[in-house]
This record gives structure tokens, C-alpha cells and sequence, in this order.
């Protein structure tokens, strides 16, 4: 490194000294491996530092002229004096964790390469003691002990934005940033903290924006938990993860709801036994008991090894339907949730039925 680069300063600067900028202005000749980082939980009156990782990548000296920082409880040290052409540098930021919950601390850094700030962000959680998580990790993706590797978002509304936690620990001798790669366009990730120590714990949150979500019933998709960023797709780093999105009834009047349709079910539960088979078949009965169109706008699966077959998705009042439901003894075993079948329907009462299958050994 660098002498200018070796020198650091530390400035400690008075509370909000500068408006927030949105994040997308970026000073091209300054890159960081993690604009944002999340130190996790951090314990009441115990500083914590985020080393945010930094490259001069312009083909001239640098100089970081000045930092200001979103109140005075983060203090910054950057480097003095000229950054060469391609030098990497780093910046440290050090928040004083004097106050208890989340907490949201930008930093601004004003170089004389550009009038444009460079903006870096330190979050995450005080709080009095950390309480780690007491469940088992029954999955591993390669260096990361994980609680599940199977997420599911269930009864959800349009326009509702849910979240669901992944546990997970560090089972190797080295530090390792978890990111989780190829998300679909609906869905966001959070990894806390974002540099996970050897032994170390953290979650991983998925936050689903269901008005991106495209059609009703099962979406189904695989992201993949890369150990850095950067890192390569594998199956083995594989998480599945299925939303299912119902239609809205709420706008029906006291009267549509008297004339809606009722769907029956002969059966809501198979229980299959191969007795030697390759394949089952059951039947189940559908039946629409209400007194106008009963639609099965989708019949899904949740899992591989199953097939299903309906003669009719639309019964008029009284009118029946067979369900095939044929499970396959090899495939079967490569579910990696419970076997079940999905439909949506414009019953008002039961747009979304599951049907569980048990599989007897």
C-alpha cells in the first residue's frame, strides 16, 4: 500500500451534517466490494466497526478531500494523502452502538476526482445481549450450516410483502460474506451480518413483493446461497422457494357470496402405499355444491414425482369431476418438501385447497 495511502485520520463530525442522497449516484472512479454493510447484533455500548473495502479505479491519484458522516456517533477513518491509479484502500467506519435497535449510518465521501459524494451505509441491530439461535442446522451448503433449504410464502395477498428467515452458521476456518445469487425479479435478500466470522451465526431474510408476482397459484423458483459475492451457481447451493398467491374476494356483496360456488372434496388427504408398485393411482370426487360456475383456474404441485390429470376445470351447478392423482415410488424420493397438490378456485370461502399426500413405506 501506498505511503499516502498508510497515514489514516479519524474524524469525529457534529450530528447531521448532510442531507441523504440517493444511492445510485456513485463516483465512477471510487468502487467498493460492499457499499452496504450489516453488522448484525451488536451489543449496547460496544463500537462496532464496518471495513468497507475500497479501489481507486480511475487512471489518476485520488485524494479524499472530506467525510460526513449522518450524525456524530459514526466516526470515519480514510486515508490521507494520495490513492494511486488501481490502489486498494480501505475505509473504516465506527459506530458507537449507544443507542438500542436498528440502526442506519451513511457516510459521504468527497474526493477531488468528482463534485459527486460516494455514498457507503453501516446498519444492523444494538441490543442488550446476543441470543443466538437454538435450532438445529440440519443442512449444509458448502461452507454454511443452514436451517432449511426450502422456503415457502403461503396464502398470500396481492400487495402484501412477507418475509421469511433462513438460519445460518459458518462451519468453516475463515470468514465468509454469504450472498444470495440469481433472485427472481419479485423477490429481495438480506444477509446479517454481512461478514459472517468462523462459528459465527446469521439470517438470511427474503422479502417477497407479491405485485411483481405474475399469476395466481404456485410460483416456484431456486436461488442459490454463494459463499461471496461473485461466487458461482451450483446445485448444491440450491434453495428452493414457492409463493402462493391467492385472488382477492373482498369487493363481492352479500349476495354474490349467496349465489358464489362451493367446492367438495371426496377426500382432502391421500395416503399411498406402493406395495412393490412403481406408480399409485388414487381418485379423488370434486363436486361444486354452490349455485353458479365453479372454476379451477390452477392445479399444481409442490413437489417432483407426481402427476395429476382432470377431466374438467369448469362444473356447472351439481356437476362432478375426477382428480387422477398418480405418485411415482422413484421419483418421489427426490421431494424435497412435502408432497401436496395445490388448486385455485373462485370459491370465495376456499380459494386455495391443498390436497396432502402421505406416502406409506
Amino acid at each position: 500500500m501506498a505511503s499516502g495511502v498508510a497515514s489514516m485520520v479519524k474524524t469525529v463530525l457534529p450530528f447531521c451534517l448532510f442531507a441523504l442522497m440517493p444511492y445510485g449516484a456513485k463516483a465512477q472512479q471510487l468502487s467498493v466490494k460492499n457499499q452496504v454493510i450489516d453488522c448484525g447484533n451488536v451489543i449496547y455500548e460496544q463500537p462496532v466497526t464496518a471495513k468497507f473495502e475500497m479501489q481507486n479505479r480511475s487512471t489518476n491519484p485520488i485524494t479524499i478531500k472530506d467525510v460526513k458522516t449522518s450524525c456524530g456517533c459514526t466516526t470515519v477513518e480514510y486515508p490521507k494523502g494520495q490513492i494511486a491509479p488501481g490502489e486498494s484502500f480501505v475505509v473504516n467506519a465506527t459506530y458507537d452502538s449507544r443507542q438500542m435497535g436498528h440502526f442506519f449510518k451513511d457516510i459521504a465521501l468527497y474526493s477531488d476526482a468528482t463534485q459527486q459524494p460516494f455514498y457507503l451505509q453501516i446498519r444492523g441491530v444494538v441490543v442488550e445481549e446476543i441470543i443466538d439461535f437454538a435450532g438445529q442446522y440440519p443442512y449444509t451448503i458448502v461452507d454454511l450450516n443452514v436451517d432449511r433449504n426450502d422456503v415457502e410464502f403461503d396464502d398470500v395477498n396481492r400487495g402484501d410483502r412477507p418475509v421469511q428467515k433462513i438460519n445460518i452458521r459458518n462451519a468453516s476456518s475463515k470468514s465468509v460474506s454469504p450472498v444470495v445469487m440469481h433472485l427472481p425479479s419479485y423477490m429481495q435478500a438480506q444477509v446479517s451480518p454481512t461478514t459472517l466470522l468462523p462459528g459465527r451465526q446469521g439470517t438470511i431474510s427474503l422479502i417477497l413483493d407479491s405485485k411483481k408476482v405474475r399469476d395466481y397459484g404456485l410460483t416456484q423458483t431456486s436461488v442459490f446461497l454463494g459463499m461471496y459475492p461473485g461466487d458461482k451457481v451450483h446445485p448444491e447451493k440450491e434453495i428452493s422457494v414457492s409463493t402462493v398467491l391467492l385472488p382477492a374476494f373482498t369487493e363481492m356483496t352479500e349476495t354474490q357470496m349467496q349465489y358464489a360456488p362451493k367446492l367438495n372434496l371426496s377426500s382432502e388427504e391421500l395416503n399411498i402405499a406402493f406395495n412393490g408398485k412403481s406408480k399409485k393411482t388414487e381418485t379423488i370426487i370434486i363436486e361444486n355444491k354452490g349455485r353458479t360456475e365453479l372454476d379451477i383456474s390452477a392445479l399444481q404441485m409442490f413437489t417432483v414425482g407426481m402427476k395429476v390429470k382432470l377431466n374438467k376445470t369448469r362444473l356447472q351447478a351439481g356437476e362432478q369431476a375426477k382428480l387422477k392423482i398418480t405418485v411415482d415410488a422413484r421419483e418421489i424420493k427426490k421431494a424435497r418438501s412435502k408432497p401436496r397438490v395445490l388448486m385455485i378456485t373462485n370459491d370465495p370461502k376456499r380459494p386455495k385447497v391443498i390436497i396432502n399426500v402421505n406416502i406409506n413405506s
